[in-house]
């Protein structure tokens, strides 16, 4: 039912399956020898995280955050509100930040710039997708699932209306659900 609302699919299951074990290879050897923690930014990151730190062959940690620039609408409104802070003090820790997608940098930008002054070991941003043509802020990404297109996209974790999250693979929204 929720696959005729797609337009495209851009990511096969397959595909994400694949761009998540190289991720964590490449997390393992920037930090080989050392702890890390996850900080996922719910909820749109859960799918991903999760993946992720199974796939990862170190001494692993996790947290998580909400924050939201969005609301209820499609577009970023540029007020930053965290809805839910860490559990955990990061401060001394090897931190990297669990984002589903990178847009505007207007929340990423304050989130990272907020953990920062928490005194983390390095912090570093981990993006399943990131959407340059979007940015209004700066935001520094160290690890990149895929770079994608300014278009609407579901699944894997991301929704449109808090639907959508539960879909296998990553795809463009039809336009005319969500008033595009």
């Amino acid at each position: 039912m929720l696959e005729q609302d797609i337009q495209e699919v851009l990511f096969t299951e397959a595909q994400l399956k694949a761009r998540v074990q190289e991720l964590a290879r490449q997390i393992e050897r920037d930090y080989a020898g050392k702890e890390i923690m996850l900080i996922s930014v719910l909820r749109g990151s859960f799918i991903f995280m999760a993946d992720l730190c199974r796939a990862i062959d170190l001494p692993c940690t996790l947290d998580f955050m909400a924050v939201s620039s969005y609301g209820k609408g499609t577009s970023s409104s540029g007020q930053v509100q965290i809805t839910k802070d860490l559990s955990e003090d990061i401060s001394g820790r090897h931190i990297i930040v669990v984002e589903d997608i990178l847009d505007s940098g207007n929340t990423l930008h304050y989130l990272l710039r907020l953990l920062d002054h928490r005194h983390p070991a390095t912090i570093r941003l981990c993006t399943l997708l990131d959407k340059p043509e979007r940015r209004v802020k700066p935001v520094e990404v160290h690890y990149t699932g895929f770079t994608i297109p300014d278009a609407f996209v579901v699944g894997y974790g991301l929704d449109y209306a808090e639907k959508y999250r539960n879909l296998p693979y990553i795809g463009i929204l039809k336009p005319e659900v969500y008033g595009g």
